[in-house]
């Protein structure tokens, strides 16, 4: 029998118990297939006597969690305490400077600091495995550094939050508004008591900025994407949508500018009108989803369980059983000093439709002022609804999709309208997915 491969696991929430049990439940074929035994030697969290219905007396208690690294009998540091910054962060420079491989849960971590990690990674002769910081237990980091290896990879674009999906396509399902799928939400254990990084698309970000770092070759830039949540959308934008033919998704995307000599990178996450005949159109509840087009591979998608306690355990144990068989490989998909660093691409130059919704007051003259604008803006319009906003009376809802055209355009004609005083609200703008 091989020497077994030594853990130190730092965080014991669901996730991290959920690697106890998964080594415990299955630990005869992951022996089999990792090659050799993988026994957790040390834990440690912020309470050491909560009750976490697993039995943690076979381990070493540490309570220092920086000091987790030094022992001699580690090997493996497994990082599930979260947060960019603080102890996760120390605990992931003192393993990896250790010479220790670290695997990590913590995507706002690794979009924040992974490329300093990789490279202290690469200095160590050691390595960083994230995949269970992005979609859960879909490996999507595995299938794209290793799988679509050999591809030059064009755009990629998902379903990054389950939170997120399930609020919208409940909302879809029921007609019900924002503020009450949430609740329910909340109650059900799919959204936080403080929901503000799910609904606000932070998460979404740290994910897409490491997806989009691993695709285009780029130094992680998170700070760059351009980043909207679905807090104001109201279920007349889900009806509206769907009588325009289209399903309301909150996505990530990420691609080259291809006419940039500099190859800038364009990164988004943002509710977008996705047509009836899509794949993510039909993506519901908890669910993540994602798309990658390589120029050999054509279209892939990735799609399964986001988040949850055994998805994400899942994908930590196979990252820990890939290092027990000495599959490392670049970090990011090529070596750290390779990866370029990226300018932003111009959003305001992007060709595309939109929907524009606009909640304003029901008077004659209203709708000849927005058409005067849009059309000063050079925008046009290829279908319009227009009802009564059914919230208080003497408003009236215009929906509109544009023909396709710049960003720029739409971005002037909502400045316009915005110091309207038929403006009741402020207009909402939704891109539409292309093909």
């Amino acid at each position: 029998m091989n020497k077994p491969l030594n853990i130190a696991l730092a965080g014991l929430g669901t996730v991290g118990v959920g690697v106890i049990q998964l080594l415990q439940e299955n630990e005869d074929i992951i022996t089999k297939r990792a090659g050799r035994p993988i026994k957790i030697i040390s834990v440690s969290a912020r309470d050491r006597n909560k009750d976490r219905g697993v039995d943690l007396s076979a381990y070493q208690w540490v309570d220092d969690m920086s000091a987790m690294a030094s022992g001699d009998d580690v090997d493996i540091v497994v990082e599930l305490v979260g947060g960019s910054d603080g102890p996760a962060l120390s605990l992931a420079r003192s393993a990896l400077s250790a010479g220790k491989s670290l695997v990590t849960a913590n995507k706002a971590m690794v979009a924040h600091h992974g490329y300093e990690l990789a490279q202290l990674g690469e200095e160590s002769a050691c390595t960083l495995k994230y995949e269970a910081a992005v979609a859960g237990g879909i490996p999507i980091i595995k299938g794209l550094r290793d799988g679509a290896a050999g591809n030059r990879i064009d755009r990629v674009y998902g379903i990054l939050n389950g939170t997120c999906n399930y609020i919208l396509s409940t909302m879809e399902s029921e007609g019900s508004d924002f503020a009450h799928v949430l609740s329910a939400a909340q109650a059900k254990g799919y959204a936080e008591a403080d929901p503000s990084f799910d609904i606000d698309g932070v998460d979404a970000a740290h994910k897409l900025a490491i997806l989009a770092s691993l695709c285009f070759g780029t130094q992680i830039n998170f700070d760059a994407v351009e980043t909207n949540g679905i807090r104001k959308l109201i279920a007349s934008d889900i009806s509206q949508a769907a009588a325009l033919g289209y399903n309301i998704r909150l996505l990530g995307l990420a691609e080259v500018d291809e006419a940039d000599a500099q190859g800038a990178l364009f990164q988004r996450v943002q509710p977008y009108l996705v047509k009836r005949d899509h794949p993510l159109a039909h993506v519901t509840g908890p669910t993540n989803a994602v798309v990658a087009e390589g120029n050999f591979s054509g279209r892939l998608l990735f799609q399964g369980a986001g988040a949850g306690d055994k998805p994400t355990a899942s994908a930590v144990v196979a990252d820990i059983i890939d290092i027990a068989r000495g599959e490392d490989g670049a970090i990011f998909g090529m070596p750290s000093n390779e990866l370029r660093c990226s300018h932003s691409a111009e959003s305001g130059k992007r060709i595309g439709k939109s929907y524009i919704r606009m909640i304003v007051a029901d008077k004659p003259g209203v709708l000849a002022e927005i058409a005067a604008v849009m059309r000063d803006s050079n925008v046009s319009i290829e279908s319009l609804i227009q009802q009564e906003a059914g919230q208080k009376e003497g408003e009236a809802l215009i929906a509109m999709v544009t023909h396709s055209g710049p960003e720029s355009a739409i971005t002037q004609t909502i400045e316009t309208l915005s110091n309207s005083d038929s403006m009741i609200d402020e207009p909402m703008v939704m891109h539409i997915l292309g093909d």
